[in-house]
């Protein structure tokens, strides 16, 4: 019996869930609306309330019977009336706290992100995304802010919160740079590791935490997770998290069993020498980065696709024992088809690196390998056994749930361009690109 294709509803049922699914998006078409026009009222109310002058008590909150200036979003956006907070807030329902935040959010999306406030009043990015949002750049410089607004408005409805953070972070590095390296400096003097002993009960288990430098924590996510896999091919039944908390203890064994030796104090001869790093780091630097000594230059760290400073590179890079290989920028768009069904790992990468996560629509699914949550296969989307190439033209990622789903034909899709795709199913049509996805349904994406 075929379960993935049996069909799950008689016909009355089916036509019965598509009114209800018709009823649900007009519901939420009401709903999205009535939040626009909440957030564009509660921003011209804002404009009502706006302190010009700043006295030498605005902006403090301790002078009873004083109405302040409140500095509720990032620099260059508007002081508002403290009083008049405290009044929205307690229609709202909302704490003061709670209140004078949202209020920061609206003022910080209307005055220094109007790229991606003018998306929100169109309808393309939900409003409670942009408040997020809003929320991450209220402590950056306006011309960070700036560069961000620019870069993530067309993005910003299918953008996920790690991306957010990455650009956020970004523009920090680009715009403040002293307060960035201060800013890595602090998280480096954070590192710690510790197992909590105190509290191991009855159940005979401890709890474990830490902080590590990102190359660290890359060697001993492959080391942990090489040893989970070999326990596992040797016979161990247990789950995959149980057998990494072994592989874990097994690590400390082996090391409290190696005969160390010390090098001689006078002399400082050694007989031993540490091997360098087996962990490969993707590490992204432009030639010009490369040859000046800036800090303001950014570059990528592809194992977790997030920006690094090219302080950082140098010191990892500067590490003993480390090899270093200079390749050339991969074509994305390139055409390279074999002829077996198997898929070779350059084909593979450059997959990967054009669609950074699964290609149904919404879906946030990462392809990286170094996701240990990720579960993404390249589907061919035009069936090999059907004469579809195994060529990047031909492959998309998809996680196994949405990959059963399309096999199951319960939706289609179809490349339209490389990295863009148009999805079709029972309830409408959606367009995946680069920048999120898009319901033809309900309106069109942008040109």
């Amino acid at each position: 019996m075929d379960l993935g294709t049996t069909p799950l509803l008689h016909p009355a049922d089916a036509s019965r869930s598509q009114e209800l699914l018709a009823e649900i998006r007009a519901h939420r078409t009401v709903i999205a609306e009535r939040e626009i026009a909440t957030v564009r009222a509660i921003a011209e109310w804002a404009g009502e309330h706006v302190v010009d002058e700043v006295s030498g008590e605005a902006s403090t909150l301790t002078e009873r019977g004083l109405d302040t200036g409140l500095p509720v979003a990032g620099p260059g956006a508007p002081l508002i009336s403290d009083f008049a907070v405290m009044e929205l807030a307690a229609l709202l329902g909302r704490s003061l706290d709670s209140g004078r935040s949202y209020v920061g959010q609206v003022v910080e999306l209307a005055y220094r992100l109007p790229k991606t406030w003018a998306r929100v009043l169109e309808g393309r990015v939900p409003v409670w995304k942009a408040l997020r949002i809003a929320d991450t750049t209220r402590t950056l410089p306006e011309d960070a802010v700036g560069f961000v607004d620019r870069h993530l408005a067309p993005f910003a409805h299918g953008i996920t919160w790690a991306q957010v953070d990455r650009l956020v972070e970004e523009a920090l590095a680009r715009f403040d740079p002293d307060a960035a390296e201060e800013k890595r400096r602090k998280a480096q003097d954070h590192r710690h590791f510790d197992i909590d002993l105190a509290q191991v009960g009855y159940e005979g288990v401890a709890h474990v935490s830490g902080l590590l430098d990102a190359a660290d924590a890359l060697d001993l996510e492959h080391a942990i997770a090489r040893r989970a896999k070999v326990l596992g091919q040797l016979g161990c039944h247990e789950t995959l998290d149980i057998r990494r908390s072994i592989a874990a203890g097994e690590l400390a064994r082996h090391d409290l069993a190696l005969d160390l030796q010390i090098p001689d104090p006078d002399t400082g001869e050694t007989t031993r020498t540490v091997p360098g790093r087996k962990v490969e780091l993707v590490l992204h630097l432009s030639a010009t980065e490369v040859s000046t000594s800036s800090t303001t230059n950014v570059g990528r760290f592809a194992n977790t696709r997030t920006p690094i400073s090219a302080e950082q590179i140098r010191e990892w890079t500067g590490t003993p024992g480390t090899t270093v290989i200079v390749r050339p920028v991969l074509d994305l768009a390139g055409h390279q088809p074999v002829d077996s069904y198997e898929i070779p790992d350059r084909i593979r990468r450059q997959v990967t690196l054009r669609d950074h996560h699964c290609v149904f629509p919404h879906c946030t699914i990462s392809t990286s390998p170094t996701d240990r949550t990720s579960r993404c296969d390249l589907d061919h989307t035009r069936a090999h056994a059907n004469g579809g190439a195994t060529c990047p033209c031909n492959l998309a990622p998809l996680c196994r749930g949405h990959h059963r789903l399309k096999t199951a034909g319960r939706m289609t899709y179809r490349m339209l361009t490389p990295g863009t795709y148009l999805w079709t199913g029972p309830t409408g049509q959606w367009l995946v690109d680069p920048t999120g996805t898009h319901d033809l349904s309900s309106s069109p994406p942008d040109e």
